[in-house]
């Protein structure tokens, strides 16, 4: 069967499992595994049955009962068990501020849980290359990266640069950046087309539907799917007059009416409604003591909403698919994928029903409903063993036993994960001297990653120029001219990643510290390092004379506020760096940078 193109990095998922130690007969290394006298729900629409599952070169090879297994084949007793389809989620943040928080437990996290494809929200296009490179490398879930699109000022937009989210408020601006992602080979786009902050804010901008429109248009020309963020009704209809194929998150500022039920299903919009992210008290959390606090009354009548507009949707024929949001506070990866599956029957659903939209509903949102989402001949081996009956009990859900990716068992009995899931960090390379002296290929440091901008978020954000422009040497150097934000400590900035897409770490221990030359309005100017913890900082002052300047490595402080207080300096695990600085409140700030390396 041909894999659908927006699905078409994910062979990169998840191959190289280790045997556990002493382990016999283990299904990790089995090019053909039998599952016999499990139960069934293959999620096709048939009740679940006995039967036996056989799986070769990662594609399910036969189902019946009574299978003959061949010879040398890896035998599972799957009596009194449920085998069900792996399952997706279609939201999540693979982000440095989520639970878990590092790529490989963020993975891990997803597999033990049985989720064996998720879409991430989080990176920049920059970042796919490398973290698809990593991702091969590890126990993981298919992982499709998303490009992401806002307009100017609005969500996704109030934080990002423009490397990580494309900013674009008409017609042939959207075309435009569709374009130019398409050499990145996203797997999708995410349009933050709605600006409501949920009444708790000023609201960010919105995507009109022309825009919208034209940018889902030439998304299908490419091949690419388009999820929006979609929190209001008004803003559904938005979405479905423009095509969009699923909207990402809960219509929660009143009930669905009609015109929108007729809209996403003329369009054929899905629906994922993010519940988990919603809901007021989350697993583990202390309702407040005064439950008639406005914001925690406001909260639960928008979940309310939530919840009532998804069984609406989902009776009068709109397609449901699931997400969680997971990596947003409180809704941790991998749990909150099952947690989804408990809360659409809060919402009213079956437990038959949470589980199609788990499996084939996902799948069929996605477009990939022909190589996985339900147990079928030919079909992908993305499943799932569990210890009871989740088409009686949701939450049996929780009990995975196995759980297989492309055909072989990640979690189980005699299988344990790769080294690669216990590594936070992708193995450093050595730094090289030179990080940028301007003199290279547009936009690039002299490592081959692309420059990034960065200011401070919010609608109102300071305002910065960054270009690369010739000396009276005839040397070039980067200058920065911005005018601060009207807010508490505005600030913005330029960073030279050390790598591309700041995903792999430099060793730069056989450095003592960094060097340049600067020069500016007379202020005092940051400059920061990343690495895989957080940010160090430390400040110089430069007038409007050309001066060179070291910063020995034990100079460097941690920056408030950005730095995970167990994690140490080492310099073996260096990410950016950064220039930049502050000024009061609706002022300037200029500067020039030059000859940045290693010393």
């Amino acid at each position: 069967m041909t894999i659908q193109p927006i699905f078409k990095s994910l062979a990169v998922a998840a191959v190289g499992f280790t045997l556990a130690s002493g382990a016999a007969s283990a299904p990790a290394k089995a090019e053909t595994v039998a599952i016999v006298g499990a139960t069934l729900f293959d999620a096709t629409g048939a009740a679940p049955r006995t039967a036996d599952v056989l799986i070769q070169d990662g594609r399910i090879a036969a189902i019946g009962a009574g299978l003959t297994v061949p010879a040398g084949a890896v035998t599972i007793d799957g009596r009194g068990k449920a085998l069900t389809p792996g399952f997706f989620d279609v939201h999540t943040h693979w982000t440095p501020n989520g639970a878990p928080y590092q790529t490989p437990a963020i993975a891990t996290a997803y597999v033990q849980a049985g989720v064996t494809t998720v879409n991430d929200f989080h990176q920049p296009p920059e970042s796919y290359e490398p973290r698809r490179r990593w991702l091969s490398q590890l126990a993981s879930p298919h992982v499709n990266l998303t490009a992401r699109m806002s307009t100017p000022g609005g969500h996704g937009a109030d934080w990002g640069d423009t490397t990580t989210t494309k900013w674009v408020n008409t017609p042939d601006g959207a075309r435009h950046e569709v374009r130019r992602l398409v050499p990145y080979e996203p797997d999708l786009i995410k349009a933050f087309a709605d600006g409501w902050r949920y009444g708790l804010s000023a609201d960010n901008t919105s995507m009109d539907v022309g825009t919208l429109s034209a940018l889902v248009d030439e998304a299908h020309k490419n091949d690419l799917k388009v999820v929006t963020h979609t929190v209001t009704v008004a803003r559904g209809k938005v979405a479905a007059r423009a095509g969009v194929d699923i909207i990402v998150h809960s219509l929660q500022d009143g009930p669905v009416d009609q015109e929108v039920i007729d809209l996403m299903k003329a369009s054929g919009t899905a629906y994922a409604p993010t519940l988990a992210v919603y809901e007021p008290v989350k697993p583990g959390q202390t309702p407040p003591d005064d439950l008639n606090n406005p914001r925690f009354v406001q909260s639960n009548a928008k979940f309310q909403y939530a919840l009532r507009n998804v069984k609406a949707l989902h009776d009068a024929g709109v397609l449901v698919a699931l997400g969680t949001d997971a990596g947003m506070p409180g809704t941790p990866h991998g749990v909150a994928t099952l947690h989804e599956m408990e809360l659409l029957v809060q919402a009213g659903f079956t437990p038959v029903e949470a589980l199609m939209v788990a499996t084939a509903n996902s799948a069929r949102a996605m477009g990939v409903l022909d190589d996985r989402g339900t147990i079928e001949v030919g079909k992908r081996a993305d499943l799932v063993l569990i210890d009871g009956a989740p088409w009686t009990h949701i939450s049996d859900v929780r009990k995975t036993e196995r759980v297989f990716i492309d055909g072989r068992q990640v979690v189980g009995p005699g299988v344990a994960l790769p080294a690669a899931n216990s590594q936070m960090t992708m193995a450093p390379a050595p730094a090289q001297a030179l990080i940028d002296d301007f003199e290279g290929a547009p936009g690039r440091t002299a490592t081959g990653a692309l420059r990034v901008q960065d200011t401070d978020g919010g609608m109102d954000r300071s305002v910065l120029i960054s270009l690369v422009a010739p000396e009276a040497d005839g040397d070039n150097a980067l200058r920065l001219a911005a005018r601060m934000s009207v807010k508490e400590d505005p600030h913005t900035g330029v960073i030279l990643p050390l790598s591309r897409g700041s995903v792999q770490p430099v060793d730069a221990r056989a450095f003592k510290g960094l060097a340049f030359g600067l020069r500016g309005d007379g202020g005092l100017y940051r400059v920061m390092i990343r690495t895989v913890g957080g940010w160090w900082q430390t400040e110089v002052e430069a007038g409007p004379e050309w001066a060179s300047f070291t910063v020995p490595f034990s100079d460097l402080r941690p920056a408030p506020g950005w730095r995970r207080a167990e994690t140490p300096w080492t310099a073996s695990d260096l990410l950016e760096v950064q220039f930049g600085g502050g000024r009061d409140a609706g002022e300037t700030l200029w500067l020039e940078v030059d000859d940045v390396r290693f010393y």
